[in-house]
């Protein structure tokens, strides 16, 4: 009986965390924390700095490998598998710090996340013939169907280096969204951006939820665009969760106001 139940309340779920703790030598950077993200939703994680938001990114994506507790990704136990594992499996992350090839142009970014995907060998990939020929332009027109989902198309020759700082963050998580992710893990993707910019990667992420199957599990500091597009709200501080639901909710809680922002949120 109890299982029964214990899957009627996953139903749905992508990613259950359960529990999880995460410790350095004798600091605990996370403290069993629970929660669940169900297919085709968009989660925003947020808190003070360090709050444990990034640690727990990085044991979801196999950088970390948790104290205690486990993490079960569509049915699979993921608890400790490498990152290149997890990448094979769907889960993809675009990072805080741009983490592109500054001399490559940005479609050549944008395909170095397709490297997942390629099943041909060296020597046919080198002589472009038969199936690494069908599979490089598959790779290049899933490259290109996302540089125009992120509006990069003027910049596609470009050198990545040569690009904005704000660019050069559509351009990583463009690169992440090229691994056909089901789960997609953005890292701070408005931070260093304008607001013009920041709106502009607003519409991208409603734009992703609208023509791509993704998943999200999102860090922000910004609770205006937490407010505006995620769908559940998840608060940290001092690596335990203090709150999980609505972003209307968590703007006013008591608990998230004295730890995180301060003062109440305006409706």
């Amino acid at each position: 009986m109890r299982g029964t139940q214990e899957r009627q309340q996953t139903a749905g779920a992508l990613l259950e965390i359960r529990e999880l703790s995460l410790d350095f030598g004798g600091l605990r950077a996370m403290d069993q924390i629970s929660t669940t993200v169900r297919e085709n939703e968009l989660v925003a994680l947020i808190g003070p700095n360090g709050a444990g938001k990034a640690s727990l990114l990085n044991c979801i994506n196999g950088f970390y490998r948790p104290t205690q507790g486990t993490l079960v990704y569509d049915g699979q136990l993921i608890s400790g598998l490498p990152p290149h594992r997890l990448a094979a499996l769907g889960i993809s992350r675009a990072f805080q710090m741009v983490e592109l090839v500054p001399q490559a142009t940005v479609l050549e970014n944008v395909l170095a996340g397709r490297h997942i995907h390629t099943q041909t060998g060296f020597l046919s990939s080198m002589l472009f013939w038969g199936a690494a020929e069908r599979e490089q332009i598959r790779h290049r027109e899933v490259a290109e169907e996302i540089l125009e989902l992120m509006e990069l198309e003027p910049y596609r020759m470009r050198r990545a280096g040569e690009l904005s700082y704000g660019t050069q963050k559509l351009v990583g998580v463009a690169r992440a969204l090229a691994m056909e992710p089901r789960l997609l893990l953005l890292d701070e993707p408005s931070s260093g951006m304008s607001r013009q910019e920041k709106e502009d990667l607003a519409r991208f992420l409603l734009r992703i939820r609208h023509e791509k199957p993704v998943t999200m599990v999102w860090v922000e500091h910004d609770t205006q665009m937490v407010k505006d597009l995620a769908d559940r709200v998840v608060v940290l501080d001092y690596g335990c969760k203090i709150f999980d639901g609505p972003p209307e909710r968590a703007l006013q809680d008591p608990a998230v106001v004295q730890a995180y922002l301060g003062r109440p949120v305006l409706t």
